[in-house]
């Protein structure tokens, strides 16, 4: 009984402007009196889609507001190349940052945008493609917003590695930097770059970066 509750569970606008004016995301608690499968979680995230929610792999739930104006237009820029390059090369899906992925060691993340190969898809049955992909992405993009910090991002990106991503992307605005993360390196630390190549893993794939250095308006 106590689990179903907690999955009615529903984070109000009053209440998250205030906690979104202390520290962002906001950290919520439930193990060890409340554990949620992950169709229980998939609900919990379902009544309160007014936020983006993940769950870090302790089982911490991180509550992050809504995107401002300029980081929306980056994350559409950034979904809408890796979409269209998608589309023509057929080798696998895209997906923008409202997809949630439950990784193996058990967090569920949403990226600003990831590519998975079509044929880790094609084994997933209907009910696993209406809910969270029970997978790793491929490769993953992770755009700093103003709430961001830098060493969250790179734990996400690392972790990202850790559970079978073959690439990834740290894009830094402020500071014109991206960071690149493959399986078995360091880091790899851009400065100011105006193209990123996806090659091997994504085929001729690029992303122009002029437009998320000046979103232009």
């Amino acid at each position: 009984m106590l689990q179903a509750e907690a999955v009615q569970a529903k984070v109000t606008a009053p209440e998250f402007a205030v906690a979104a004016r202390a520290s962002l995301p906001i950290i919520l608690k439930f193990e060890p009196v409340l554990q949620l499968d992950d169709d229980q979680f998939f609900e919990f995230c379902q009544i309160n889609q007014a936020v983006r929610i993940e769950r870090a792999a302790t089982g911490e739930v991180l509550v992050m507001p809504p995107a401002g104006g300029e980081t929306g237009n980056r994350n559409l820029t950034i979904s809408m190349a890796l979409g269209l390059w998608a589309k023509r090369d057929k080798s696998g899906f895209a997906f923008d940052s409202s997809t949630g992925f439950n990784l193996p060691n058990s967090a569920m993340r949403s990226p600003d945008a990831a590519w998975v190969l079509r044929n880790r898809l094609t084994s997933l049955t209907p009910e696993q493609k209406r809910k969270f992909l029970p997978l790793c992405p491929d490769f993953v993009i992770e755009l700093q917003s103003p709430s961001d910090t830098l060493e969250g991002l790179q734990g996400k990106l690392q972790e990202y590695i850790d559970n079978g991503a073959q690439l990834g992307w740290l894009i830094e605005p402020d500071t014109h930097s991206v960071y690149v993360y493959r399986p078995g390196q360091e880091p790899e630390h851009l400065p100011s770059p105006v193209y990123l190549s996806g090659d091997p893993v994504l085929p001729d794939f690029g992303l122009d970066l002029t437009d998320i250095w000046e979103p232009g308006f």
